[in-house]
């Protein structure tokens, strides 16, 4: 197996949702550092995003911020769109937004709550890989990343994550 050096191939252009902090933080920054050109989602969190386009900047990378709820089609589209234009053709994305709630039992949660974290984890990343699946080519990459909490298989532990990672995972 050879290891092509990313910085050598063509240029690459990585989103990563829900990039403003954690894992998605994390992983926007080894991406600029491998050379991609970084679009970091964020939802609500200006500065945190801001700071991780700085240390991407700083470490000789390319990034962009971008707001975007991921959860609405109209958001993501708007993502795509104007990452595409600020860096180019997205080749790469990076589901990683989610959210989780307080451990409840089935019995006690809400249908609101429910449909919040379903919008959030599995419409995101539905919407995502549809917009990104338009304008990939061969050699271009999704990684859908979801929590171990949707393995656990507990009682009263995360239901909602655990019924969205299953269908994606039988997808």
């Amino acid at each position: 197996m050879t290891h092509t050096n990313i910085s050598t191939s063509q240029h690459k252009v990585a989103i990563v949702t829900g990039a403003s902090r954690g894992i998605g933080a994390a992983t926007a920054k080894l991406l600029g550092a491998q050379g991609y050109s970084v679009c970091v989602n964020y939802h609500k969190q200006l500065q945190a995003a801001e700071q991780v386009v700085n240390d991407i900047k700083s470490a000789g990378g390319q990034a962009i911020a971008i707001q975007a709820d991921v959860s609405k089609e109209v958001d993501v589209v708007r993502l795509f769109a104007e990452t595409a234009q600020q860096l180019g053709v997205v080749t790469h994305l990076v589901n990683n937004v989610g959210v989780l709630f307080t451990q409840s039992k089935l019995v006690d949660m809400s249908l609101a709550r429910f449909n919040r974290v379903m919008n959030t984890n599995a419409s995101s990343c539905f919407l995502c890989c549809r917009e990104a699946i338009k304008t990939m080519q061969a050699g271009s990459a999704i990684v859908n990343v979801s929590s171990a909490a949707s393995r656990s298989g507990a009682p009263n532990e995360y239901i909602p994550v655990q019924l969205q990672s299953a269908g994606f995972r039988a997808a």
